[in-house]
């Protein structure tokens, strides 16, 4: 039944391009330059999901629509051309396109296409949903969502931890400030998360408001465990490693999982038994990121960075790619990103001041 179809379909795609053969050439006109601006559609298809703004699967529907009317488009125009001629060389161009039209398409299909696939239902059709343009397609409407809604509990509960994994610090700090806001400040989960964000986006640092946080979690749980391990590091941090290894041990049995603090918590206590001092609080907090996160952020990075080189963008944003590549280890692009930052935001002081102390934070000169 699939062939009958689509035998039927390229029937229909060569009679729509012999029916100009047909007729006198003062009795049509093809706009000049139609194939060109398909293939310049097709070419502005794969910029907007390379940007992040085209989901993946309106952008395969996209692709096909505009390269059938691209192949209709370059057979009507070579027809155009054919026609002032005598009515044999019309014969001739009609029974090439009635030859080369099916074969061509046929070739493409089995080269590109799976015809044996079986059917799938819709869902099972759209785009992979861990690849970043459907994550961030995802993270933009939530976004969208809690903007209209910013009461919207549940919204910023999926959202905080993915901004984390995600490498966007300053933005997972919000989120966890959001939910403190709307839940009350009575979990000591929730403010140990909240942070876990703090220190990240402080490079690694137990910064004071950090340091109270977790505090404040210690008074409500004292066995709250990710809580016991950031202010093990803070007194790690301050020089009493005698304290921060006995926290570190105590809670060893319960760090078997990959969260985070225990990644952290058995790197801190292998490096203590080895002797080795502490590293730089901006290298032992980085993250972990699996090799499917890292290729997500890259992707989503580049994205951001496309849209600032056309587009420009706040501070916020550009703060944000800085630190993007800080996190990604690529130091030479941070330092791009900063030059480019200034040089976009050279009329305000203030954002001017706010990147010379980012790039302080993050060690990439003045």
């Amino acid at each position: 039944m699939f062939w009958l179809v689509l035998a039927g379909m390229t029937g229909l795609a060569a009679l729509a391009v012999l029916w100009p053969l047909s007729r006198r050439r003062a009795e049509f006109g093809r706009p000049a330059g139609e194939s060109a601006f398909y293939r310049a559609q097709l070419r502005e298809i794969e910029r907007d999901v390379e940007r992040g703004q085209l989901p993946a699967d309106e952008a395969a529907s996209a692709r096909t629509e505009a390269a059938r009317r691209l192949i209709a488009a370059d057979a009507a125009e070579t027809a155009e051309a054919l026609a002032p001629g005598s009515p044999r060389r019309r014969r001739v161009a009609a029974l090439a396109i009635l030859v080369c039209v099916p074969a061509i398409s046929l070739g493409v299909y089995l080269s590109l296409g799976q015809p044996e696939t079986p059917d799938a239902p819709l869902a099972q059709r759209k785009a992979d949903p861990s690849s970043p343009e459907a994550i961030q397609f995802a993270i933009a409407k939530i976004e969208a969502r809690l903007a209209a809604k910013p009461d919207d509990q549940r919204g910023w509960e999926v959202l905080a931890p993915v901004y984390m994994r995600l490498g966007r610090f300053d933005d997972a700090v919000g989120a966890y400030k959001q939910l403190l806001r709307l839940k009350g400040e009575n979990d000591p989960n929730l403010l140990s998360a909240y942070g876990e964000a703090l220190l990240a986006a402080a490079n690694g640092v137990v910064t004071s408001e950090a340091h109270a946080v977790f505090d404040a979690a210690l008074k409500i749980d004292p066995r709250t465990p990710m809580a016991r391990f950031y202010s093990g590091l803070a007194a790690e941090q301050d020089g009493d490693v005698a304290k921060a290894r006995a926290i570190y041990e105590e809670l060893e049995p319960k760090a078997k999982g990959e969260a985070p603090w225990m990644i952290g918590l058995r790197a801190r206590l292998e490096a203590l038994r080895a002797g080795k001092p502490l590293e730089t609080p901006a290298a032992q907090a980085r993250p972990n990121f699996s090799p499917e996160q890292l290729t997500m952020i890259r992707g989503m990075v580049s994205g951001l960075a496309q849209r600032l080189a056309d587009k420009g963008g706040s501070a916020e944003e550009w703060a944000r790619l800085v630190r993007a590549y800080s996190v990604l280890s690529e130091p030479e692009k941070a330092k791009i990103a900063l030059a480019d930052a200034r040089k976009a935001l050279a009329s305000d002081a203030t954002a001017l001041g706010n990147l010379d102390a980012l790039a302080h934070e993050l060690g990439l000169g003045s």
